[in-house]
């Protein structure tokens, strides 16, 4: 059975660049454009083992996503993808699990690394410990 991720970013070059990437890897990839969209999946029924977020955003951006996405969703597990060099995990989001592992810079040159960590992380009976 192939995993199911959302992508949650504004721009649609990445957005579809890395859903199409993540399907040839055998992944089910549900994309939208912001955290009140991802949200609105999640309240719909829908399930992810992995969401990949973008942190700047129109309205609530990725932090404020994620935090409100793992109180739906607990079990889900969040990889943070940014343009933003200076990005900082917060600590509130280190407790619920994220690690600098799982932070990503845009652009991504290579994105199996990516692929490797949902992978990884959509394992369930695995946790990442970076």
């Amino acid at each position: 059975m192939a995993s199911s991720i959302l992508i949650v970013d504004d721009e649609l070059m990445i957005r579809e660049n890395l859903k199409a990437y993540l399907e040839d890897e055998g992944m089910q990839v549900t994309a939208v454009e912001s955290g009140e969209e991802a949200l609105g999946c999640i309240e719909s029924g829908r399930s992810f083992a992995v969401c990949i977020m973008d942190m700047r955003l129109p309205g609530m951006d990725g932090n404020a996503s994620i935090r409100r996405l793992h109180a739906l969703c607990p079990d889900m597990k969040f990889i943070v993808h940014t343009g933003s060099t200076d990005y900082a995990l917060p600590s509130d989001l280190r407790q619920l699990g994220l690690s600098n592992a799982q932070v990503y810079l845009k652009p991504l040159l290579d994105m199996a690394p990516l692929a490797y960590m949902v992978r990884t992380l959509a394992q369930p009976s695995r946790r990442y410990q970076g």
